[in-house]
């Protein structure tokens, strides 16, 4: 095991207890253990990943960071370095240019990322339309799921909401070293998508949700599985097209009600019953993350904490 994977170095406000929740039986939690071994081949075949290396690279990402001005963050924090370390196959000056990306976009977007906290956000939680499976994919990839047709009431929960909520998901996987090595698959569940819905999408919107998956995230997005989506939909989706660049548009998946077709892709076992999986746990619902995330609250203010012209601690 490296230093960086004793789970209470993973966290940047350093708890040592990750809070679980118990859903029917199963407990649900961050996995932040010490990958298994066809995992670590993963990191090896597909990210280069070797002790030499990862330390290497620690050294020459930190000297590099040291060099940007006006930059506050971790550098003494093993495991926030490799967590963009892994995504850009431990090149330090690619991971340079994603954590560069990564807090500029928040700069940009400050007006969605200044004080998100998952206590902040509890409207998008409690109507349950974004949520993480329990169980990976084959792959070892983290599922998340968002319900964005009739599940999603557009005038109690706004998409702006909708997108802080997969945020605080996403800096939630970014800790789990599993996650950090397979990625995450990502369904777009689209049933009953209306046309009062389709017109809360917009050109900026569509926009910022790109340039998040494309350059800002500090994850590896390996595919966007677009289901049940209506004719309707081809209005939305032809916003999102001018944008889209062809690594990205080569990792969206239109399904439709072909169930058969997202198979091809997501095993049923990672599935529930209703996109004809044989899940064996529970569905996980977002209230059942929310309370996760909510004990989580420091780790997330301490994310806040960092980054461009932010004040440096003592």
């Amino acid at each position: 095991m490296q230093p960086w994977e004793d789970a209470s170095k993973m966290m940047l406000c350093g708890c040592k207890d990750f809070p679980t929740c118990k859903v029917d039986g199963y407990t649900l939690r961050l996995e932040t253990d010490d990958p298994p071994s066809d995992v670590k081949d993963i990191a090896r075949k597909e990210l280069r990943e070797t002790p030499e290396l990862v330390e290497q690279a620690m050294k020459e990402l930190r000297e590099l960071l040291k060099e940007e001005e006006g930059l506050y963050c971790p550098l003494e924090n093993d495991a926030w370095l490799v967590r963009f370390l892994r995504p850009t196959k431990f090149y330090p000056k690619s991971a340079l240019e994603l954590v560069k990306n990564y807090y500029s976009f928040k700069v940009k977007h400050k007006d969605i990322y200044n004080g998100l906290v998952p206590s902040s956000e509890q409207n998008v939680f409690a109507h349950d339309v974004i949520s993480v499976f329990p169980k990976r994919d084959q792959l070892g990839r983290r599922i998340l799921c968002l319900y964005l047709g009739k599940k999603w009431k557009h005038n109690k929960v706004c998409l702006d909401e909708i997108y802080k909520g997969a945020v605080l998901f996403m800096e939630a996987a970014m800790i789990e070293p599993e996650t950090q090595i397979c990625g995450a698959s990502v369904i777009f569940d689209m049933d009953g998508l209306s046309l009062a819905q389709t017109m809360q999408f917009t050109p900026p919107f569509a926009k910022r949700i790109v340039d998040w998956l494309q350059d800002s995230v500090p994850l590896r997005v390996k595919a966007i599985h677009i289901i049940n989506q209506p004719y309707i939909f081809n209005m939305v989706f032809a916003l999102f097209k001018p944008f889209l660049r062809e690594k990205l548009r080569n990792r969206i998946i239109f399904h439709g009600t072909d169930r058969k077709s997202l198979h091809k892709h997501l095993d049923p076992s990672c599935l529930p019953k209703e996109y004809g999986g044989t899940m064996d746990v529970p569905l996980v619902h977002s209230n059942n993350w929310y309370t996760i995330m909510s004990q989580l609250e420091p780790e997330y203010e301490k994310i806040n904490s960092y980054g461009y012209k932010k004040k440096v601690q003592e």
